[in-house]
């Protein structure tokens, strides 16, 4: 008997557990998430071109009292490790974050039956609208936020102090693309809304379907082509005249809102 099926399912969870992986880079961010005791600091990658100034020996004296690994590489190795070559500082943290999982997880253990309102960023790239947009939805308990590799930025510096570092227990689903995870969204018997200007229907009077996916379009051109393709439903936030649109910021804040807004005390 070939040993594959074993292989492919050891695949599965070390990808799975890659998922659940954020790598912070910068000295300042890592110290910053190594001071904090709830964080699951996992490896320390460490330039050996770094000189051992202050902030290096005090991430390494942390690494040494939470019993963490340090690894040394060459500038061109860390540079790999942090996906950020120019603003690492020849430092980068792997931190674990619980509730990190792919959206194919995240759908595979869903009941049935099981109940779950998603956001999604479709082409949103602004570092500080995102990490405030993550902070909000964190805030409000919404079950995920659909995290794209490609047309989100990248979970840095910028995204995790805006979001006043509630990025790490923010239960983000990662996926390749936001339109595709949209399809599989759709698949799994989720309803699509996306927010729109001009939709008729407003978002403050919808019932929203028990397994919703909110999809909020990009700083400049909205709701990707591809999005629009699908399925969905458009939603707009009233607005007064003269006044064209919100920021996204702002706008993820009251689709997080907008459920809990309607419930009876």
């Amino acid at each position: 008997m070939t040993p594959a099926p074993q292989n492919s399912k050891d695949y599965a969870q070390r990808r799975e557990q890659f998922r659940r992986m954020l790598t912070v880079y910068g000295r300042k961010p890592a110290l910053e998430a190594m001071r904090d005791p709830d964080l699951d600091c996992r490896i320390l990658h460490l330039a050996n071109s770094n000189r051992q100034d202050g902030l290096i020996r005090e991430l390494r004296t942390l690494a040494s009292q939470r019993g963490m690994d340090v690894r040394e590489h060459d500038r061109a190795t860390l540079s790999r490790i942090s996906r950020n070559g120019k603003q690492d500082q020849g430092v980068a943290l792997d931190v674990l974050c619980p509730g990190f999982q792919s959206l194919e997880a995240f759908v595979g253990e869903m009941k049935p039956h099981g109940r779950a309102h998603l956001l999604a960023f479709d082409g949103v790239t602004n570092p500080q609208n995102m990490g405030m947009s993550l902070r909000s939805a964190r805030g409000a308990g919404m079950d995920g936020i659909l995290y794209a590799d490609h047309g989100n930025p990248a979970l840095g510096p910028l995204v995790i102090k805006a979001s006043a570092g509630t990025v790490y227990s923010a239960p983000l689903l990662r996926c390749t693309r936001i339109a595709s995870a949209a399809r599989d969204c759709l698949d799994a018997g989720f309803t699509l809304y996306t927010l729109e200007a001009n939709a008729a229907r407003s978002l403050f009077t919808t019932d929203f379907a028990d397994r919703s996916l909110f999809i909020l379009g990009g700083e400049t051109d909205g709701v990707s082509a591809d999005t629009r393709l699908l399925d969905h439903t458009a939603l707009s936030i009233p607005m007064a005249d003269g006044v064209e649109s919100l920021n996204v910021a702002v706008s993820a804040a009251l689709v997080s809102y907008a459920g809990l807004l309607r419930q009876s005390p």
